[in-house]
This record gives structure tokens, C-alpha cells and sequence, in this order.
């Protein structure tokens, strides 16, 4: 069975299609400056010539095609035939209390992630378009709505709860949902197989570091807590986002700035995060590079971002009552030893440290604690599309899983 994995973004169109369930990968790709007339296509497909090319995307539909296009393709593609695609799985960032696992794309289904648009602004909108762009160009292929927000749905009451009144969560269901769940289904799952121990017997705190961020405590098989929120913003210091911050900043700065709900919104999940603090970029490579040079606001970028994590993962080790395993992935946990290193020092006296020889080099999958420490540290890159791909496949041929959504 063939399954195509989509991932709409605001601006882009990730795609990876896949033979299931071998886990081979067939083909994969994607397309950036959505929106442009010089959007660009990457594609590498298994025996065939990798391609990139620009052309004029207006739309997500637009981009979809070329995708599509792309990979029937004989010279550069992986299928002869649409009908070849017997699958497709989305990336849905929000599902809310609504839905509560992976599910089959129904009107009910789409209606609820309209419903979400308020709560996720910069992602819902783009992967209702992705949808509908697949089901016009595909209207006969089953398609599996894999949620970001699923699996924090075991966090409990008293951790998701915010102290405002109680009828603001009953009228509009305010409330802490946490984000990032497709990666540490793959980051707790593959931790357990490399640490050869049952994923019920472990508590893990994850960290999800590239250019949004979310912590994450893993309890036994279950989230019980996520540094995320009502919405991706909240928690940890990100690219563009602020993270945590006292709520009556905003409206003292919308009285003294006089800016709209829409103006703050913007400022504070576009302009704020490292890149507000250092003045220099979102690239976090920038602010390092800056801040070698001697810049003090791009180090005080770097130590507050760092903070941050080491804050969280003593929290979450305390919420859990202790740490088995700290796993970091995404762009900056994954590729950054002195980050690592900096948010993991002086935590010691958890049993949390990191060899500095296995944190510098190694195979990008790997522990970097010593043999001796209390608790083992991983980095473990994420594989969303494998988990999607997963899913899709139980939800298609298996027939596990329902559609959730009410």
C-alpha cells in the first residue's frame, strides 16, 4: 500500500510517499514560498535524479498539483498513476477535545477544524486547504487526519487547567492543549526500543527544539504535562514566539503601544522569541554567530532560550518524580552540541549529564550520557512522516481507530 503524507504549512507543502507497511520511502519532497510566483520544488525519488525547479504557486492547490505532477513523473517520479496512491495522511496541528486520536477525514471531521481556526491561526487554515486540495485532485483515495494535538489529551485536569474562570473553558473550551505530539509519539517510542526497556515502565521528559519548541513530560506511556498551550505559543522561548510571559504585559503594551488584539498577535508569534531578544534573526545559527562577535543581546537570547529548557526539565522531572531518559529533537536539538550541552549542565544532581565526546560527534541517532549517569540522554531525529504514515495505514487497511470527532 502506497500512502502519501502531507504536511501543509502557511508558506510550504511537505510530502513523502511511502510503501506500507515496509517503511520504505519511495519518494519525498517539498515546496516553499506558497503564496509566490517563484515558489520551489525539491524531489528526490529512489533511483531517480533529484529535481528542483521554481514556478508560480498562488495556492496550496497550485502546489499539490506540481507535487502530484512531480511524482507520477517517469523520469523523476514514483508512480505511473494517480489511482497508484491507495492513501493519504495529513498533518492536522488542532483537533482540539474533538479529536482525540488519528482519524478518517470525514465533513464532520473538516467542520471541526474550521471550528479551530481561532486556536491555531497559523496552521489549521493551511491544512484544511491542503485537504481539500487533495480531495478535489484525488477524490476517491481514502485520507487520515493525524493530529499534533492528540496525544497531550492524557494530560490530566490539574495541568491543563488555566486559573481563570471556570465558565471561559465550559463557553469556549480555554484551556492548556499542547503541541508537537506526532514527534514524541516517535521520540518516546523509539527511545523505549533503544533503551530495551517497556515505554510503560519510563518517565521521559522530551524536549522539541527547532523553530518552535515544546517540552514535553512522558509518564509511563502517557503526556501528563506540555510547556505549549490554548495555542503553539505558550512555554518555551521559540524563533518568533515569546513563550511564557506575564498575561498583563500584553495589555499594558496594547495601552501604551495602542495596538489591536491583531497587531499584539502578530508581535508576539512573529517578532518576539530569540529573534526579539537578539535583534538579529530566527535563524538561531545567526544568533550564535552574533553573539562569537561579541553582540550581548544575542547572548542574552542564547542564555534565556537555555534557561527555559533546563527550567522545564527540572519541572517536568519533578511533576513525574523523577527522569529516566531526556530525548531532544527537531532542528536545533538535533544539530546543535552546545546547546544541548548548555541546557543538560548542572543538572547532575538529577543523575542528568552529558559526555561531552558523544555530544559533539556521532551518528545523529545516539545517547550522549555516560555509561554511569542515573539518567540516559538521547538525541533522536523525528520521523512525523513515519508516524503519520503509521496511522494511515491502520486507519485504511486495519480499520483501527474511529473518527473521534464530535
Amino acid at each position: 500500500m502506497r500512502v502519501l503524507v502531507l504536511n501543509c504549512g502557511g508558506s510550504s507543502v511537505k510530502y513523502q510517499l511511502m510503501e506500507m507497511p515496509s517503511e520504505i520511502v519511495l519518494a519525498k519532497g517539498q515546496v516553499e514560498r506558497v503564496g509566490r510566483s517563484d515558489a520551489r520544488l525539491t524531489h528526490l525519488a529512489v533511483g531517480k535524479p533529484p529535481l528542483t525547479r521554481t514556478f508560480a504557486a498562488l495556492s496550496h492547490q497550485e502546489a499539490i498539483e506540481v507535487a502530484l505532477s512531480t511524482l507520477l513523473d517517469p523520469k523523476v517520479g514514483a508512480v505511473k498513476e494517480k489511482s497508484d496512491i491507495d492513501a493519504v495522511g495529513h498533518r492536522v496541528v488542532h483537533g482540539g477535545e474533538r479529536c482525540i486520536g488519528s482519524v478518517p477525514i470525514t465533513p464532520q471531521v473538516m467542520k471541526v477544524l474550521e471550528d479551530y481556526y481561532d486556536l491555531a491561526p497559523l496552521h489549521n487554515p493551511p491544512n484544511v486547504q491542503g485537504i481539500r486540495a487533495c480531495q478535489e485532485l484525488m477524490p476517491d483515495v481514502p485520507m487520515a487526519a493525524v493530529f499534533d494535538s492528540s496525544l497531550h489529551q492524557t494530560v490530566p485536569p490539574e495541568a491543563y487547567i488555566y486559573a481563570i474562570p471556570y465558565e471561559f473553558y465550559e463557553k469556549y473550551r480555554v484551556r492548556r492543549y499542547g503541541f508537537h505530539g506526532i514527534t514524541f509519539r516517535y521520540m518516546t517510542e523509539r527511545v523505549a526500543q533503544l533503551m530495551k526497556r517497556p515505554l510503560e515502565d519510563l518517565k521521559i521528559v522530551n524536549l522539541m527544539l527547532g523553530s518552535g519548541t515544546t517540552a514535553c513530560a512522558f509518564d509511563r506511556g502517557r503526556s501528563v504535562d506540555v510547556s505549549t498551550g490554548l495555542t503553539p505559543t505558550e512555554g518555551l522561548i521559540q524563533s518568533t514566539r515569546c513563550g511564557d510571559i506575564d498575561p498583563l504585559v500584553i495589555t499594558y503594551l496594547m495601552r501604551k503601544e495602542g495596538l489591536s488584539p491583531d497587531q499584539m498577535d502578530q508581535m508576539l508569534n512573529k517578532t518576539s522569541g530569540w529573534q526579539g531578544i537578539s535583534g538579529v534573526s530566527s535563524d538561531l545559527r545567526e544568533v550564535f554567530a552574533e553573539a562569537a562577535a561579541g553582540n550581548g543581546r544575542a547572548q542574552l537570547a542564547i542564555d534565556a532560550f537555555v534557561y527555559r529548557c533546563r527550567k522545564y526539565v527540572g519541572a517536568y522531572a519533578a511533576a513525574m518524580g523523577g527522569v529516566d531518559a531526556v530525548v531532544v529533537s527537531g532542528g536545533v536539538g538535533e544539530r546543535a552540541p552546545q546547546v544541548r550541552e548548555k541546557i543538560l549542565s548542572g543538572l547532575e544532581f538529577m543523575g542528568i549529564w552529558v559526555d561531552s565526546a558523544r555530544n559533539a560527534d556521532g551518528h545523529p541517532e545516539r545517547r550522549i550520557s555516560p555509561p554511569e549517569a542515573k539518567a540516559e540522554v538521547w538525541v533522536i531525529p523525528t520521523n512525523e512522516e513515519l508516524v503519520i504514515a503509521r496511522d494511515t495505514y491502520n486507519l485504511v487497511v486495519k480499520g483501527l481507530g474511529s473518527d473521534a470527532a464530535s
